[in-house]
């Protein structure tokens, strides 16, 4: 019997050494590779911190037109995936949806098989371009419009948007969802990744650790809180209450108030900096600023009375409708941008493998628990 007491939930727990992601919730750090997540966000796009999350350094001009060449190749899904999801009963979820997909993608990869790094970094590409493929290729799908073929010019965000909505995006938008596709790449050892590495170091493929994380993700404890801040806003809106009595009414019921505190972060979460900023810019450019003024207010008397923190889902969940996404998208949304972070960890887990096979502590009947015949029980 282990001597070590367990700790619930692995908090606080070492389970890996990584070179990806470094964060310090005590100062509200986050870094890729080491670099600050706000220099990123500020300068960089979403297919450099995909290059830099999986070679480990920026890429120079040339290297990144390679890489965004690449990235355009991959955006290819095999007519037999459009037809299946041409049959999935409209009531299945966006998440749903993207859970058997990408799963069902690898009946059509190459070398299915293959756990090297050369076929996980091109199945890396595969999967960033086809998952955000398969988001925008289902909500047209499931709303009976036609599909949209991507456009090799355009960036890895404003493809997904012209595949989602049929139109080309607004440089506004494009660099809006383009900043919110940076900030949720990668974020260490959540739920979702630690997934991915776990099936990653059975050496099953790149697919089934990826489909490991997407079912991760799923859960509402993990993806999904964005959605709720996003529910609460609209019946705030439909019921025309002051958004903080609601929300007093709501901690007075002892009801939880999502997008608020989270599990590393002592301080502000530093994704929800740059958030708010896009929340708001987008909401004065679109005429559609009462999300923002909401969610502002809210997380103003949240902070004073509960010392609570906005973390990344309450901002994402104004920015995200008002680029015109249902709320049903979002956490698909968030997948399309951590794919990056969970194919860079799989790469890496791969690299140098080891299975993940933790211990547990034993808290049943003290042994020898004796067998009882069953005509003595």
């Amino acid at each position: 019997m282990s001597t070590t007491p367990a700790t619930k939930g692995l908090e606080g727990v070492v389970a890996a050494n990584s070179s990806i992601c470094y964060i310090d919730g005590d100062e509200g750090i986050l870094a890729y590779r080491g670099i600050d997540i706000h220099e990123l966000a500020d300068h960089s796009t979403f297919e450099e911190v995909c290059y830099l999350l999986w070679f480990g350094q920026l890429p120079k001009r040339e290297e990144l037109e390679h890489f965004r060449s690449r990235l355009s190749e991959s955006r290819s899904i095999n007519p037999a995936i459009v037809e299946m999801m041409q049959k999935f009963p409209r009531s299945a979820t966006p998440m749903e949806v993207l859970r058997t997909t990408v799963s069902a993608l690898s009946f059509f990869d190459p070398d299915e098989r293959a756990v090297d790094h050369d076929s996980n970094l091109r199945k890396s590409y595969a999967l960033t371009s086809q998952i955000a493929m398969i988001v925008a290729m289902y909500d047209r799908i499931r709303k009976g419009r036609k599909i949209v073929e991507a456009d090799s010019s355009l960036s890895h965000a404003a493809n997904f948007l012209l595949q989602l909505t049929g139109e080309k995006p607004s440089k506004t938008a494009e660099k809006a969802l383009d900043i919110a596709l940076i900030l949720h790449a990668d974020h260490e050892l959540n739920a979702s990744t630690f997934a991915a590495r776990v099936t990653a170091a059975t050496l099953s493929d790149m697919h089934s650790a990826i489909t490991s994380a997407i079912g991760a993700l799923k859960g509402p404890l993990h993806g999904g809180a964005n959605e709720a801040v996003m529910r609460m806003l609209f019946a705030i809106d439909k019921a025309g209450e002051n958004p903080v009595e609601h929300v007093k009414k709501m901690l007075a019921d002892k009801k939880k108030i999502s997008g608020f505190g989270h599990r590393v972060y002592t301080t502000e979460d530093p994704r929800a900096t740059h958030l708010r900023k896009m929340s708001e810019d987008l909401g004065r450019s679109s005429g559609k600023g009462k999300w923002f003024e909401m969610s502002r207010s809210i997380e103003k008397y949240i902070n004073a009375e509960k010392k609570l923190n906005a973390n990344v889902d309450f901002y994402s969940a104004s920015t995200y409708t008002t680029l015109g996404l249902d709320v049903d998208l979002f956490t698909p949304v968030f997948a399309l941008s951590r794919v990056a972070g969970w194919a860079a960890h799989v790469i890496e887990q791969l690299d140098d493998n080891r299975l993940i096979r933790p211990r547990a502590e034993y808290i049943g009947p003290a042994y020898p628990n004796k067998y009882i015949p069953i005509e003595r029980r």
